[in-house]
């Protein structure tokens, strides 16, 4: 077995430093060496982070995020998790050990085996290609069995062996016995990789080739060379393999047949999972067990990706590691959207934002503020690229040094956003006049795919997508050849479809009222900061059966529970009972009664908002619901739990009404009285006639929505000009929580006078996901 001397190691990790901009801080990399760091007695934690873009040695398709992912895991590894840079090594396109079949093998080998000690804590993650290869192992003839999942190396080769086509790929067998060797027992490894699909889908690329070839002799003769090492017979290795995996915690973006994402962000690409990932442990708080964690992630893979991506994990057999934290190590710092990698001199910084939701990037490309987490000091940022963001000191302190955590303070939501439709490939010819259709439209932005992030794909049903919505059990399925809207992973939008043949100009113009409410329930989806609000705010979704209720979902703010009781953290978010969930999110079938409850924790009343986001996209407002009312309506009082609706004060009841997809309830508490807002709402419900009950925001109230929205770049009011009228009932609320955050501040920091501006001490807004069934 090869070696890699230990200079490689060293400038491998020197080179992912200088790639993230770390090369400021002045890391004497020329003083450290594996021979000072193996004399060390304390157990290590080691990290081999491998991650492949560039596959053109093998003429595969290239892929986009991978090495930003072992950017995401090594950042959050040293800043959450303790690990030392010198500890982590990255094998990427861009290091001197190339992510080879022969540099992986070789730095597992002389990286994580030759090192781990009893105790330690070892982490292997691989970002890139993933495939399958026929199992030689199989001895029962189990068909599950037939085919083993495999990792591909940037320089795979396909070969012809006794008439048998072979691949160099890396197997599972061989991590099986990677794991084996390593002398340690709390080994994570992250696989964010599938062996299902492949190609593009949507405007994501899925990380699978098609499999079904042989592994190569080179990789038989690997297995042999370790199985003899371990001291194994083949039937005790394979024995060994059937009951699980070897040691600690494996965890898998996707299922067995489902897709892990290569997907385009804000300003970057990058594994749906292993962000999604890496941002929920940035932003946690206390020391979730594992299981716990993957459990919140999924439910935001399928948003994000595709509900075809649904993470996995296994654990050693007989073991308790699914009940451990992650990483097998509690966090070593406090909860954090941000960390400084660099100062830049006359206090300037360089921030890496591995800790933001990834829907909310807009919010903080500008102007937005953060706060040190542990002690003083503010900064703002001055522009963002990608993960990355300049910023500058506005409460200057010894603490903004290279390390420092920050905790977000204020986001600012800028004016002129747009939705941003892909144009998918099944448009064919029409293409070019969807374009012209959908640019005619205020701020709707027609876009190529596969080049940035898009919020919906506009496209046809084509027979092998509606194949796969009847496999799938969608109940209503368009007709083959209709013009709707799907999402990014190319799952279709309930309700967005016309008639099989409609003219794509045609469909543009139907659509166009469904454009303006989805692009509503974008900007109000930028003020979402369970995870970052400092107000003592919870939410919940519960059924009802008859006289008793059960709850659903929760959703909370923990930064605001940290002092609270552990009784008092469970009963915030208690389990979901009998209700049945698919990745964490409840099924609720079509038909069901339902409560929105909002307690306030705080010691002061605070206004609250309570909107549900349909299956078709379309808004309801819940809360408040008297429209002849004043401004009292929309309070909660101090301490209060109030259930929406009451059966004591409320004259109607919530039914999940279908079609089947998913939905949202949207919860925005703040201290600042939602006048204008409330204002506009009792507008649209006078101009119906209605004076109580849940009010839909349809075809008028969507013109009037679409009216304001056109016109975000007029200036938001300020504390000078207070009796400005909002015309728009999303863009009232935003101009509420901007001035509840404007008022309170001294104004240290400049905002622009056409953002919004939302603050972690004045708002919380959380957010529950359900499935209609």
């Amino acid at each position: 077995m090869g070696n890699i001397k230990r200079r490689h190691f060293l400038q491998g990790a020197g080179a992912a430093l200088a790639a993230l901009g770390w090369d400021h801080i002045g890391i004497q990399r020329q003083g450290l060496s594996y021979a000072k760091v193996l004399a060390q007695d304390t157990p290590r934690k080691l990290a081999l982070l491998v991650g492949i873009n560039d596959y053109s040695a093998a003429n595969i398709t290239p892929l986009r995020g991978c090495m930003t992912d072992v950017h995401l895991q090594r950042e959050l590894l040293i800043h959450r998790f303790g690990f030392h840079p010198q500890d982590i090594v990255s094998v990427t396109d861009d290091t001197e050990i190339k992510p080879t079949r022969a540099g992986i093998l070789e730095a597992v080998e002389n990286h994580l085996i030759k090192q781990a000690k009893p105790g330690d804590v070892v982490v292997f993650h691989f970002s890139g290609h993933g495939s399958q290869v026929v199992n030689p192992y199989n001895r029962s003839g189990n068909v599950r069995e037939k085919l083993n999942s495999t990792f591909v190396p940037s320089d795979r080769t396909s070969q012809v062996n006794n008439q048998q086509p072979t691949v160099s790929d890396i197997m599972g067998a061989t991590l099986f016995l990677w794991m084996s060797a390593i002398n340690t027992e709390q080994i994570t490894t992250v696989l964010d990789s599938c062996h299902s699909g492949g190609g593009k889908r949507g405007n994501l690329t899925i990380r699978a080739l098609q499999g079904g070839e042989y592994p190569s002799e080179e990789e038989i003769a690997y297995h042999q060379q370790w199985i003899s090492q371990l001291e194994l017979s083949r039937d005790t290795f394979i024995q060994a393999r059937e009951r699980g995996v070897a040691k600690g915690v494996v965890i898998a973006s996707a299922g067995a047949h489902q897709l892990a994402a290569d997907a385009p962000f804000d300003g970057f690409f990058a594994g749906a999972f292993t962000y999604l990932l890496t941002q929920y442990l940035w932003q946690h708080t206390g020391d979730r067990a594992v299981k716990t964690v993957l459990a919140n992630v999924a439910r935001s893979t399928t948003r994000l990706s595709s509900t075809q991506q649904i993470p996995e994990m296994e654990v050693k057999p007989g073991s308790n590691h699914g009940d451990r934290p992650s990483y097998f190590l509690e966090a070593q710092s406090l909860p954090a959207e941000a960390v400084i990698n660099s100062v830049e001199g006359d206090d300037r910084f360089q921030l890496w934002l591995g800790g933001i939701d990834p829907h909310s990037f807009a919010a903080f490309d500008r102007t937005a503020v953060f706060a040190v987490a542990e002690g003083s000091g503010e900064v703002q940022i001055e522009s963002r690229q990608g993960l990355f963001a300049r910023a500058k000191a506005i409460a200057p302190s010894p603490n903004l040094q290279p390390g420092t955590l920050l905790q977000e303070k204020i986001r600012a939501i800028p004016a002129n956003l747009t939705l941003k439709i892909g144009l998918d490939e099944s448009l064919g010819e029409d293409r070019e006049t969807a374009k012209a259709a959908i640019a005619q439209l205020d701020r709707i932005e027609p876009l190529a795919l596969g080049q940035t992030q898009v919020h919906y794909i506009f496209g046809r049903m084509t027979e092998a997508l509606q194949a796969q919505l009847q496999q799938s059990g969608v109940a209503e399925i368009p007709p083959v050849g209709s013009v709707g809207l799907y999402g990014a992973g190319l799952d279709a939008i309930p309700g967005s479809f016309g008639e099989a043949g409609e003219p794509v100009a045609e469909a543009c113009d139907r659509l166009k009222a469904k454009f303006r409410a989805l692009l509503a329930a974008r900007i109000v989806k930028l003020t979402l900061n369970a995870e970052s609000s400092r107000l003592n705010v919870s939410a919940a979704l519960k059924v009802v059966q008859g006289t008793q209720t059960e709850f659903a979902a929760t959703a909370f703010t923990p930064r605001s529970l940290r002092n609270l009781s552990q009784s008092e953290k469970t009963a915030a978010n208690p389990p979901s009972g009998t209700i049945a969930t698919v990745a964490g999110i409840p099924q609720l079938p079509i038909g069901t009664q339902v409560q929105c409850e909002i307690a306030n924790g705080e010691n002061r009343d605070l206004y609250v908002t309570l909107l549900v986001v349909t299956t078709t996209g379309e808004l309801v407002v819940v809360f408040p619901n008297s429209w002849t009312a004043g401004i009292d309506a929309a309070i909660v009082k101090a301490g209060e739990t109030r259930t929406i609706p009451d059966r004591d004060r409320d004259a109607f009841q919530l039914t999940v009404g279908g079609p089947g997809g998913s939905a949202e309830v949207l919860a925005i508490a703040t201290l600042a009285p939602l006048r204008d807002s409330l204002q506009q709402l009792q507008a649209i419900a006078a101009a119906r006639g209605t004076r109580e009950g849940a009010l839909v925001l349809e075809e008028e109230s969507v013109n009037a929505v679409d009216g304001l929205l056109t016109d975000l770049d007029r200036a938001v009011r300020s504390t000078r000009n207070l009796e400005e009228e909002s015309v728009n009932a999303v863009d009232g609320l935003l101009t509420d929580l901007d001035l509840a955050v404007r008022s309170t501040r001294n104004l240290i920091a400049s905002f622009d006078p056409r953002s919004r501006v939302a603050g972690t001490e004045q708002l919380a807004s959380l957010s529950i996901t359900y499935a209609v069934v």
